[in-house]
């Protein structure tokens, strides 16, 4: 027992030096050109360098299970290579039990990006709110409340966050009677919802009589940056640890979370996401060769497959999301349909 442990933990190094060395040059890639794209549109290196490295956080579940695969890929060649996968042979483990500690290993790399990479960074990515993380209508920004007192509504061009307040910039506010009778009109630059209510700063009014002037106006209202935020958010934009009561609350007011739901379970079972491509890179590593194994053919082929799972994940979430499919099962079914297609195919390979 004492040997199977230090067995599996000498994998497990293999495995996660291979998912790191991939990481490492996917991840300098992807920060090199971000880096660059956003120096020009700001001000000091240090702001394009923070940029890039949350759009980074935001690129990683896109790439995270290609990473997975390749690393997988390339642990079990450099074991292969080093004649060290005969020694594991000759401990009595099959192919599908020495890639038990690849499984292992990529089960923490999903956990670990779902709990800890996912609200980091929804966390730093929604400190500067800007319209890319909105779900808009018209390509325009509208919010509306309702209460005894009337109605307002705001159309606005674009909104960003700062501190505890919301900034909408182009903004129209319609002020109505109960009776749906428009009483004013406001435009103004700048319009800012804070949990005090509504305030535009030097707007202009249109009043019900037709008189114009220029001033100050507020108003009282039910809505705050939080409701805003969690009305308009994009899935992605919302935690994995607060999309169960987001999902709870939007139900019980009748806005759609069929995209929100998809997320969710998206995120809970990328563990198992990750099993599936820890496994496909298991079974492309399957060879009897000991020399000339050919791992750039094999890595070739391994890429085009992974880019038809892709393909055939975000088929499964397109169908989750329109309805099509029940949210989980959209889910499960690709990583499902990958550890059974390829565990049939490394136990069929070790009997032959």
């Amino acid at each position: 027992m004492f040997r199977l442990n230090i067995l599996t933990r000498f994998l497990m190094r293999r495995f996660f030096s291979g998912v790191g060395l991939v990481m490492l040059i996917v991840c300098g890639i992807i920060f090199a050109v971000t880096f660059v794209e956003r120096l020009p549109s700001n001000p000091t290196a240090f702001a394009a360098l923070y940029e890039a490295w949350v759009r980074l956080l935001e690129y990683m579940p896109m790439f995270l299970p290609l990473a997975v695969f390749m690393g997988t890929l390339l642990a079990s060649y450099n074991l292969t290579k080093s004649s060290e996968s005969i020694i594991v042979s000759s401990a009595g483990l099959s192919p599908l039990q020495s890639a038990r500690p690849f499984l292992v290993g990529a089960f923490l790399i999903g956990a670990f990006a779902t709990t800890v990479v996912n609200p980091y960074s929804v966390k730093i990515s929604t400190a500067n709110i800007t319209p890319d993380h909105l779900q808009l209508v018209d390509n325009a920004i509208w919010l509306r409340e309702a209460s005894e007192n009337g109605y307002i509504t705001i159309n606005a061009v674009t909104m960003q966050k700062s501190g505890d307040s919301l900034i909408f910039q182009n903004a129209t506010t319609y002020v109505q009677a109960p009776d749906f009778k428009l009483t004013a009109r406001i435009q103004s630059d700048q319009v800012i919802l804070s949990n005090n209510g509504i305030t535009a700063p030097n707007a202009t009014i249109w009043s019900s009589d037709g008189r114009i002037s220029k001033a100050e106006w507020t108003a009282q209202t039910l809505l705050t940056p939080q409701t805003v935020l969690d009305r308009y958010l994009q899935p992605d934009q919302i935690s994995f640890w607060e999309l169960p009561t987001f999902v709870t609350k939007m139900e019980s007011i009748g806005a759609p979370v069929r995209g929100h739901k998809v997320q969710f379970w998206t995120l809970l079972f990328l563990p198992l996401t990750m099993i599936s491509m820890a496994m496909l890179g298991v079974a492309f590593s399957q060879t009897k060769q000991r020399r000339n194994y050919s791992f750039g053919i094999k890595f070739s082929l391994g890429i085009i497959t992974c880019f038809a799972v892709y393909f055939l994940i975000n088929m499964f979430n397109a169908m989750g999301a329109t309805g099509t499919l029940p949210a989980i099962l959209s889910i499960i079914a690709p990583p499902l349909i990958i550890i059974a297609g390829t565990g049939i195919f490394i136990t069929s390979f070790d009997t032959i």
